[in-house]
């Protein structure tokens, strides 16, 4: 990729693909942009948009010094990457690590559609591996829509203007774009075995269900479904069904003047005395103190 002189104006390839967005960052910017305090742990360097991108192919046998990430949007490609090769179609977004071998192109039959972004910093490693304790490169998202509502508003950015102050607003969209991944990289699909049971449980917290009771209605060993939840959550369902547990008993604590023995059966409690020893081993402190503190 071409590169530009002038230190203060993005540099757009002329070549490409018609109606494509693409911002390159001087290199001297990017290195200032990392001496910088909000900026250097997270810089863009690139970003774009390829919209039907026929013939669109990079081999880069050496990685690049940058972070890359993609995501397709219509369409679908191939992405090589340690010596496996991952399709990307709709929905699919993969991040290729800074110095890691890699080829990728569009399909020769229905070219992707993507938007990208390069970055560097000293928390990149960290925010595109293991943020969540999930190494796979490949996530299919959840919320599509606010992903690339997030890539448009970052590329608009970076089309306007360079300045430091733009850097910094790209870097805030750019950390919100990979945690938002890497969420979705764990949460579980629409109607999913684990979604179908996390959404039981979220409509059951004045009641208990076992494992094994709950594995059986979304067709899954009670095994299976608990490595599921720890994937997800990093605890089982019980866990998982106490925090539901522990969220509503706050809420009412917090708007309504119940007592703590009706916000107790409202969650399933039916010894309210076993209520509020679970809830200070939660929070530090009783039913009754936690609705004393001032908050907000």
């Amino acid at each position: 990729m071409d590169e530009t002189t002038m230190d203060a104006a993005p540099h757009y390839r002329i070549e490409g693909f018609e109606n494509q967005r693409l911002c390159v960052v001087p290199r001297p910017q990017v290195e200032a942009a990392l001496e910088r305090p909000g900026t250097r742990r997270l810089t863009v360097t690139d970003a774009g948009f390829f919209p039907a991108a026929s013939g669109h192919r990079r081999q880069r046998r050496n990685g690049a010094r940058e972070t890359v990430v993609l995501l397709c949007v219509a369409g679908s490609g191939t992405v090589r990457l340690g010596g496996e090769t991952h399709g990307l179609s709709p929905s699919a977004c993969i991040t290729l690590p800074a110095g890691a071998p890699h080829e990728y192109q569009a399909s020769s039959d229905d070219p992707w559609t993507i938007w990208w972004m390069h970055v560097r910093g000293t928390d990149v490693a960290e925010l595109t591996g293991p943020l969540l304790g999930v190494t796979r490169p490949l996530t299919r998202l959840r919320s599509l829509e606010h992903v690339v509502a997030l890539f448009d508003e970052l590329v608009g950015i970076m089309e306007r203007r360079l300045s430091p102050a733009h850097l910094l607003t790209a870097s805030g969209l750019a950390w919100l774009l990979l945690t938002r991944i890497a969420a979705d990289s764990v949460l579980p699909a629409d109607g999913s075995p684990l979604e179908r049971a996390m959404r039981y449980l979220e409509s059951r917290v004045d009641g208990d269900i076992s494992v094994a009771e709950l594995a059986g209605m979304v067709g899954l060993s009670a095994s299976h479904l608990s490595a599921l939840f720890r994937e997800a959550t990093g605890s089982g369902p019980a866990a998982f069904h106490t925090a539901l547990k522990m969220t509503r008993a706050r809420a009412l604590l917090d708007t309504t003047t119940l007592p703590v023995t009706e916000i107790a059966a409202a969650v399933g409690y039916a010894d309210p005395l076993y209520f509020s020893r679970h809830f200070r081993r939660v929070h530090g402190v009783s039913p009754t103190g936690y609705r004393a503190q001032h908050k907000g």
